[in-house]
């Protein structure tokens, strides 16, 4: 249909939305997009340096230096894991959670106030459509 996006377009078109709205909120608050995503990842869990490395899809000198900056502004601290003294996980310290939870709101109501005049349809289709993408994409 002429004047209609392809999937493809749509697709890239959401994307950079909600990536300037990450960027935006990330800025107000002296964070890079990087530490928003590490923040939201330690909300509920103390994984591994590795872990992290794997999930932000960065190499473990990166990730050093990620968690060095996060950690001098008093948002995350690292530990030895119990298991095995060689691990070194990473949490977020109470400051780092506090800062999670107000950006993660502030996300939440900017991301749903641009969704409020999408049909209720269309809202289940986009999470229809996220559920079907694999989570780490090739």
């Amino acid at each position: 249909m002429p004047g209609t996006p392809s999937t493809v377009d749509a697709l890239v078109q959401l994307s950079f939305t909600v990536q300037l709205t990450l960027t935006r909120i990330a800025a107000e608050n002296d964070l890079s997009v990087t530490q928003l995503r590490l923040l939201g990842i330690l909300r509920d869990r103390t994984p591994s340096m590795a872990a992290i490395a794997e999930h932000l899809d960065l190499d473990r000198s990166s990730v050093s230096g990620l968690i060095d900056r996060a950690e001098r502004r008093g948002l995350v601290e690292r530990v030895r894991s119990e298991t095995d003294a060689r691990v070194i996980l990473v949490r977020a310290t109470p400051e780092g959670l506090a800062v999670a939870e107000s950006v993660g709101t502030d996300v939440g109501t900017r991301l749903e106030r641009m969704l409020a005049s999408a049909r209720p349809t269309d809202l289940a289709a986009i999470v229809r459509l996220a559920d079907a993408l694999p989570q780490f994409p090739v």
